[in-house]
Parts: structure tokens; C-alpha cells; sequence
């Protein structure tokens, strides 16, 4: 097993964690290994609607923001949601954040693109 580089708990900036969520493609790679846990990165990318090598640039820039971690074992990449450290950092942004993706009317509110 190995693992691929990526920034220590203390090192993981709030700024590149919501960039990386910000993201359609790459929110949704996020609520699959939630409720999942780990999987490899062919089965993460199933059904994304992009490219192989589109998935492989998402799944790097979730596992440089400290998103994810992702360990090779032989030919295939395996990767997880870096809970833990994520809670450490930030606590309560990933559950809020996947809470908010299931509810997607809460984060529309009435009158909310009126411009009045």
C-alpha cells in the first residue's frame, strides 16, 4: 500500500476545502464516499457524466485540499473522506454541507433571487 501526498491536518486551508465542494462533479464524489466509506476511484467515478481523465482531476484536487485521502494498492487507487481531520479543522462543515446536498430546498429560500 501507498499512500499519495497530501496535507497534514494542520495544513488544510478552509478556502481550498469549499473550493474543492464547490464543485457539482466533485460534491457528489463526496456524498458517494460518505455514505459508502472507502471505494476505489473507478467505482467513485461511475455515472459522474465525465471523462476518465476529468475524474482523475477531480479526484486530485479533493485529495490536495484535504478532502479525501487515497491510497494505491497495487494497480488500484482507493479513497476515503478524511472525516477526522476535516471535524479537527472545521467542525460540523462536512456534515453540514452533505446535510445541506440532501436538502437542497433549504438552500433556496423564497425571495431569495428577488432583487428588490
Amino acid at each position: 500500500m501507498r499512500l499519495l501526498p497530501h496535507p497534514a491536518t494542520e495544513d488544510i486551508e478552509i478556502t481550498e476545502v469549499l473550493r474543492a465542494l464547490a464543485d457539482p462533479v466533485r460534491l457528489e464524489i463526496v456524498e458517494r464516499l460518505a455514505a459508502a466509506g472507502e471505494m476505489t476511484c473507478t467505482v467513485a467515478g461511475d455515472h459522474l457524466g465525465v471523462h476518465k481523465s476529468t475524474a482523475s482531476h477531480h479526484y486530485r484536487t479533493l485529495r490536495e485540499a484535504g478532502v479525501v485521502m487515497t491510497k494505491q494498492v497495487g494497480r488500484l487507487k482507493y479513497m476515503s473522506l478524511r472525516r477526522a481531520d476535516l471535524d479537527a479543522r472545521f467542525p460540523g462543515l462536512l456534515d453540514s454541507i452533505l446535510s445541506a446536498t440532501r436538502h437542497p430546498a433549504l438552500t433556496a429560500l423564497p425571495g431569495a433571487n428577488d432583487r428588490s
